[in-house]
C-alpha cells in the first residue's frame, strides 16, 4: 500500500464500487482523491448519498470532474502525481449502450485515454482499472478464464472494455506503465445500482410490482459480494505487473504480455440460477414475487462465471460470500436506506 503520504486517486468515487473501494483506502489510513460527474444515468441523490458518508473522512477529497474534460484532467494529475491511480468511472449497462451509445464513446474510450495520459505523463506506479465480464461475450466455455481469447463482444458496452485492456496494453508497452485490468463479474451489495438485477428485483417484490425475469428464467450469474469485490482490488494495489519474460507472441497468453500488464477475473466462482436469487429475495422481504417471463434481451448471455485460480496464485484470495449472506445484507441495507430517506 502506498504510504500515507501518498494520494490516490478514485475515478468514479460516487459510484458503486467506487465508493466501497475509497472507503476501504480511507479505513486503512490512507489519502484518497475521488472524482465524479455525477451524471443522471440513475438519481444522482444515491451519488451524493454515498460522498456524504465518505466525506465523514478527513483524507478525503471530492473533486466533481469529467474525464471528457481533458485539460482539467490533465491538470489534477499534473498537480497530484498520484502513485496509484484506481480508475472505476465508467458509463456502465450493457442494455443502456443499444439506447445511448456515445455516452459509451465519451466516458468509456475518450476518458479512459485521459487517464492513461495523466499517469503517462505524471509518474504513475500502478493503473488498476475496471473491465468487465462482458468481455467475454460470445464464450461459452464456463468458467471463464482469462486466457481465454476476447475478440467476439455482444454490445457496445463489451466492446468498450475490451479496447480499454487494449489501450492500457499499448501504454504498458510503449510507456511502461504498470497496468491491471479488473473484470467484474455481476457485483451486487449494499449501496448497489439502482439499475442491477438485485436493486430492481428488490424493489419490484417490495412495491408488489412484477419481477422481469429474462430468458424465461433460464439465467445463471456468477454475483459477485462487493466486500469481495474490494478486498481483491485493495490486495492487487502493491501487485503492480512486471511483465513475463517467458511471455511468447507465437502463442500468445491473452491475459499475460512482456510489458507490464496483466488482467484478472473478480467473480465468485460460484454461479447462482436468477430465480434463486429472487426466492432468497422473497425470504429476506417476507414478500412473494410476481414474476413475468421475458425472452432474452440483445447483448445478454445465459450464464457468468469467473475462474479466479489467477487471482488466487497473485494475491491469495478468492471472494467466496455466499449468495444468501449477501442477499440478506443487501435486503437490509435497502430498507433501511429508504427508511431513512423517507424519515421512517
Amino acid at each position: 500500500m502506498p504510504s500515507d503520504q501518498d494520494m490516490i486517486l478514485v475515478t468514479g468515487a460516487a459510484g458503486f464500487i467506487g465508493f466501497h473501494v475509497a472507503r476501504r483506502l480511507l479505513e486503512q489510513g490512507c489519502r484518497v482523491v475521488g472524482i465524479d460527474n455525477l451524471n443522471t444515468y440513475y438519481d444522482p441523490a444515491l451519488k451524493q448519498a454515498r460522498l456524504d458518508a465518505l466525506a465523514r473522512f478527513e483524507a478525503f477529497r471530492f473533486e466533481r470532474l469529467d474525464l471528457a474534460d481533458r485539460p482539467a484532467v490533465a491538470s489534477l494529475f499534473a498537480r497530484e502525481k498520484f502513485p496509484v491511480v484506481i480508475h472505476l468511472a465508467a458509463q456502465a449497462g450493457v442494455r443502456h449502450s443499444l439506447t445511448d451509445p456515445f455516452a459509451y464513446l465519451d466516458s468509456n474510450l475518450a476518458g479512459f485515454l485521459a487517464v492513461l495520459e495523466g499517469c503517462r505523463h505524471n509518474g504513475c506506479r500502478h493503473l488498476l482499472y475496471a473491465s468487465s465480464s462482458s468481455v467475454y461475450g460470445a464464450n461459452t466455455r464456463v468458467p471463464f478464464a482469462t486466457d481465454q481469447n476476447v475478440d467476439h463482444p455482444l454490445s457496445l458496452y463489451g466492446a468498450t472494455k475490451k479496447a480499454n485492456e487494449l489501450m492500457a496494453h499499448a501504454y504498458s508497452h510503449l510507456f511502461a506503465l504498470p497496468a491491471t485490468g479488473l473484470r467484474f463479474f455481476t457485483v451486487y451489495g449494499p449501496w448497489g445500482r439502482p439499475d442491477m438485477a438485485m436493486w430492481l428485483f428488490t424493489e419490484a417484490i417490495a412495491r408488489g410490482k412484477p419481477v422481469r425475469l429474462f430468458n424465461h428464467g433460464q439465467m445463471r450469474r456468477d454475483f459477485t459480494y462487493v466486500d469481495d469485490v474490494v478486498e481483491a482490488v485493495v490486495r492487487l494495489v502493491d501487485h503492480a505487473p512486471e511483465g513475463d519474460p517467458h511471455w511468447s507472441g507465437d502463442a500468445p497468453d491473452p491475459a499475460a504480455s512482456r510489458a507490464p500488464w496483466r488482467v484478472y477475473n473478480i467473480g465468485n466462482n460460484r454461479p447462482v440460477d436468477v430465480p434463486e436469487v429472487v426466492r432468497l429475495i422473497e425470504e429476506a422481504l417476507g414478500k412473494k414475487a410476481v414474476l413475468e417471463m421475458l425472452p432474452m434481451q440483445p447483448g445478454d448471455v445465459p450464464e457468468t462465471c469467473a475462474d479466479v485460480d489467477d487471482l488466487m496464485n497473485a494475491v491469495g484470495f478468492r471472494p467466496a460470500t455466499p449468495i444468501a449472506e449477501g442477499v440478506a445484507r443487501f435486503v437490509s441495507w435497502w430498507r433501511r436506506f429508504f427508511d431513512e430517506r423517507s424519515g421512517g
